[in-house]
């Protein structure tokens, strides 16, 4: 097993510190009522998702469906948030020893008054190589069947065979599995606005009034990479690739960026196939802080789509899109409106085919780092040949917010740090 969820009964309790406490317990508990639905398979996520109210069912095929463990008939779904289409970092608050007691009564009550609601309870894993998989679990409401589907899709849904084998074959982490509930319809009193709740030094999370499929994959990240920092790892958000040169030489490159920069655009790109490059992910990766390996923590690909028109062959790999417009072809065929129309910032779910060049472990470490920075001060290309300097670069990362976060209020002009482009970070700079 990979990590020491399942006790004996004589080890369940205070003795097992890394697992138990009032605030997980709390959320974990719920997943086991009587008012929640076990999914089971991928395909039954996807009739669940494709049936829900104000699903649009395009005419677009899933490509390799059969493969991915959806019907072979399976088409990309659409579906629509509302107001809000980005990530709210300001309504994310840290749980620790000195509020501990006070969130968890108000997480008790919350979840008290959802006793009459139907959930769903969905299983993926985090992290794709025996040296670092975990398992999560997704607590979410009948009515966010999408975000459900959208989430399995865009992690290792744990009912794959292999991707089962290669967990319970993995490395023991001795920490409890990731639980994380969901309520998009939750608005509490102590918060009118929506909450992210996060305490992750128990792997575990509330998510409440907020439909953002992006705050369900990053808060799931969020507490993936606090693990792994823990475990010996730096977390990274951005991507991660490797040149494959004559001779049989290598050279592994990671682009970091805020969400929209466009480090997905530079890790997936073949530079119009002059290059033989590999793809470790564009988003999400952890580095062994000993071995300087890498390791990709999701299969899939969150992307805006107003990169990928229908023209570009990356669209052929949609499994989900949302917050996009939709219209009728010259075939009557309904398609979806990929350009930033509907609002700023139209998203899809891209299957683990629109790299074909991919593996998710790099066994050779990073030959050189790439800043996004969004600073008119500095070159449009500055090379740092001094590490400690190019750490500091990293550290001060100067860049400003794209239409992926929503800080209403704030000047989109704003020149904002973002040490090393992750605001998803829970622990201290320092590490």
């Amino acid at each position: 097993m990979a990590t020491i969820a399942k006790l004996s009964r004589s080890e369940i309790g205070t003795a097992s510190p890394k697992i138990f406490s009032r605030l997980r317990s709390t959320i974990e508990a719920a997943f086991y009522r009587n008012n929640v639905i076990e999914v089971t398979s991928l395909e039954q996520a996807y009739n669940l998702a494709k049936n829900t109210p104000g699903t649009v069912v395009t005419d677009l095929p899933v490509v390799n469906a059969k493969e991915l463990g959806l019907p072979e008939d399976a088409k990309v779904l659409l579906f629509n948030d509302g107001f809000i289409t980005g990530r709210q970092a300001r309504l994310r608050r840290l749980v620790d020893d000195t509020n501990r007691d006070k969130y968890a009564g108000q997480v008790r009550e919350i979840l008290f008054s959802a006793c009459r609601k139907t959930f769903y309870h969905a299983v993926a894993y985090i992290g794709l190589d025996k040296e670092f998989t975990v398992k999560a679990h997704l607590l979410i409401p009948v009515g966010y069947e999408n975000t459900m589907y959208s989430w399995l899709l865009n992690f290792q849904n744990a009912y794959d065979a292999e991707a089962t084998k290669l967990y319970e074959n993995s490395r023991l982490i001795e920490e409890g599995d990731i639980f994380i509930y969901s309520d998009p319809d939750c608005y509490p009193a102590e918060y009118p606005n929506g909450l992210a709740l996060f305490d992750d030094s128990y792997n575990c999370a509330c998510i409440l009034g907020m439909r953002y499929f992006g705050e369900h994959k990053k808060g799931t990240l969020t507490l993936g990479w606090s693990l792994a920092q823990r475990q010996g790892y730096t977390a990274c958000h951005g991507g991660q690739k490797r040149f494959n040169l004559e001779g049989g030489k290598q050279k592994v490159i990671s682009v970091f960026g805020l969400s929209g920069s466009g480090k997905s655009t530079i890790t997936l790109s073949d530079h119009n196939g002059k290059m033989n490059t590999t793809v470790l992910h564009d988003d999400a990766f952890i580095i062994n802080n000993t071995t300087g390996s890498s390791i990709s923590l999701e299969p899939s690909y969150f992307d805006k789509t107003q990169d990928y028109p229908l023209t570009k062959d990356q669209s052929q790999y949609f499994l989900t899109i949302q917050n996009c417009g939709a219209t009728r072809d010259a075939d009557g065929k309904i398609v979806p409106v990929t350009e930033d129309i509907l609002n700023g910032n139209g998203r899809t779910v891209k299957s683990k085919f629109a790299a074909m060049n991919r593996e998710y472990a790099f066994e050779k470490s990073t030959d050189a780092i790439f800043w996004i920075m969004k600073d008119a001060s500095l070159p449009p290309v500055l090379k740092i040949n001094n590490p400690a300097l190019a750490s500091v670069m990293g550290a001060t990362l100067a860049t400003k917010r794209s239409t992926a976060e929503y800080v209403p209020g704030e000047d989109p002009n704003k020149l904002v740090i973002v040490p090393y482009a992750n605001p998803f970070r829970l622990y201290p700079l320092a590490k």
